[in-house]
């Protein structure tokens, strides 16, 4: 008899017009995170999620295109 799976319920992120982005930048790569005041993460993306590899990932141009990524998804 297979096992049956726990069932979790789906956090919904209120979306708000107002929020806040967090900008993680390493030596490595650039995170950009947006959240709605409460914390709550309603997107993020990074240099290396596009496709940057290596040392191009810490550029000002990934950089940007990980904003516009992550504001496109929001």
């Amino acid at each position: 008899m297979a096992k049956s799976k726990k069932v979790t319920k789906k956090r919904i992120v209120v979306i708000e017009p107002v929020g806040q982005a967090h900008i993680n930048a390493t030596f490595n790569n650039i995170i950009v995170t947006l959240t709605n005041n409460n914390g709550q993460t309603i997107s993020w993306s990074s240099a290396g999620k596009m496709g940057f590899k290596g040392s191009k990932k810490n550029t000002p141009y990934a950089a940007g295109q990980a904003a516009s990524d992550c504001g496109k998804v929001a």
